[in-house]
């Protein structure tokens, strides 16, 4: 049996920022972590036969955010601007510039005078019904598949009216070294403060009650704290993955009120950089509509390597395919979007990743999206369970940031003064 005063389940973002703050605080933290890595979504590496800070995850910082700008200077970590020109591929041609999407102007307006939420699927089949509308139908969900991850017979029309009617396009950063280096400084912050974090640590079984919570691990340890926070991707949840002794229904309920889409991230490092030409010097985004539809540079640094991005119910589809099958796509893919025969590109490729986060048993998919009763749910899951068993996540969540690091971070800080508060 080992003792803590809090024991945090999950060494992600969330995680590790909530033992930073606990140990700081003076607090007694165990974290255990299943996988063999601290960082979950968030994976670094740094390999001679790929590139330097390969981003397997989460890569880009969306925006002046307010708590993962803090604490990068807070670790003396720089970042960079990631700043690189859109393009998009259609109608056999890659021109520069976002995809205007036709007909979105009717989309907005009809959004404006919603008055209840529906899925968005929903919503396009009811106001934009028949061919007329099929492309702009089509164009729509491709949008909130890839960019939202979402299902849109599943994702919430208030909550995409939300972000669409705020978007901000401005600042993207990408982080010096990667966001791993972020990671580790809080891991290595927790550990100087008196934080053990434990590696191959999965839970099975999570024992609660009479103010304090025991933790069992696969390999038949056991842990027990007063305070026990949750802090797993929203997709290894929706698995029931762990099992709760008592129950604890309404949350569980809950959870599953939001969504948690899918993703399959390929890197693709090649001899040179075929991309870039004198017209396209500042190549940073293409949409498409390939199977694999979305990629993006490293630039402003000029490298070789190249990001594919499938996300949503095609990722979901797809999520079985092998590695080799998911290379073929993308290098069909980029043959077709750069005019590029497909065995060329097999010959001038270096190395390869293909990261299918959607079969990765420790995450399940990729991040949250809402769904038409996420909100409330979420306000059942801000509420500990008899002020032992607490969740942090990005998925809980709500603003501008959905889906990011930052809401990771805010919302590890967030269940800590929750916990302080009790």
């Amino acid at each position: 049996m080992k003792n803590a005063d809090v024991i945090v389940v999950g060494a992600g973002a969330s995680g590790l920022v909530a033992a930073y703050a606990l140990s700081k605080a003076g607090k007694k933290v165990t974290v255990l972590e299943a996988r063999d890595r601290i960082g979950g979504r968030i994976h670094t590496i740094s390999d001679v036969s790929f590139f330097k800070h390969a981003e397997l995850g989460a890569e880009f910082v969306h925006g002046n955010l307010p708590v993962t700008l803090h604490l990068l200077k807070k670790a003396g970590i720089e970042y960079i601007s990631a700043e690189g020109e859109m393009w998009h591929y259609g109608n056999g041609k890659l021109v520069k510039g976002a995809w205007d999407i036709d007909g979105w102007d009717k989309v907005m307006e009809k959004l404006s005078h919603l008055d209840h939420d529906v899925s968005i699927g929903n919503f396009l089949q009811d106001n934009f019904s028949g061919d007329k509308y099929a492309a702009l139908r089509d164009s729509v969900s491709r949008y909130v598949s890839g960019y939202d991850t979402a299902d849109p017979f599943m994702a919430s029309t208030f909550a995409l009216r939300e972000e669409w009617e705020n978007e901000d396009e401005g600042a993207q950063y990408r982080i010096t070294g990667g966001y791993g280096k972020l990671m580790d400084f809080l891991a290595d912050d927790s550990k100087t403060n008196g934080a053990k974090i434990l590696l191959n640590a999965a839970v099975k079984e999570i024992r609660w009650g009479n103010g304090t919570a025991e933790v069992l691990t696969t390999d038949g340890k056991k842990y027990s704290a007063a305070k026990l926070i949750i802090a797993l991707p929203l997709g290894v949840l929706h698995n029931d993955a762990i099992t709760f002794s008592p129950g604890i229904d309404a949350h569980t309920e809950a959870l599953k009120q939001i969504g948690f889409g899918a993703i399959v991230k390929l890197l693709f490092q090649f001899k040179d950089r075929f991309w870039e030409t004198s017209e396209a010097a500042h190549l940073g985004f293409v949409l498409s509509e390939e199977d694999i539809p979305t990629w993006w540079t490293q630039y402003p640094a000029h490298s070789t390597v190249i990001t594919g991005w499938l996300g949503g119910p095609p990722a979901e589809r797809r999520k079985d395919l092998s590695e080799i099958e998911f290379l073929r796509l993308g290098i069909r893919s980029l043959a077709n979007i750069f005019k590029r025969k497909p065995a060329d590109l097999e010959n001038e490729l270096v190395s390869w990743k293909i990261v299918n986060w959607t079969t990765d048993p420790f995450t399940c998919g990729s991040y949250a999206y809402d769904m038409v009763n996420s909100r409330t749910a979420r306000k059942v899951l801000e509420q500990p369970v008899e002020n032992v068993v607490y969740f942090a996540g990005e998925y809980l969540y709500e603003g501008p940031a959905m889906g990011t690091v930052e809401a990771a971070l805010s919302s590890g800080l967030d269940v800590v003064k929750k916990l302080e508060q009790s």
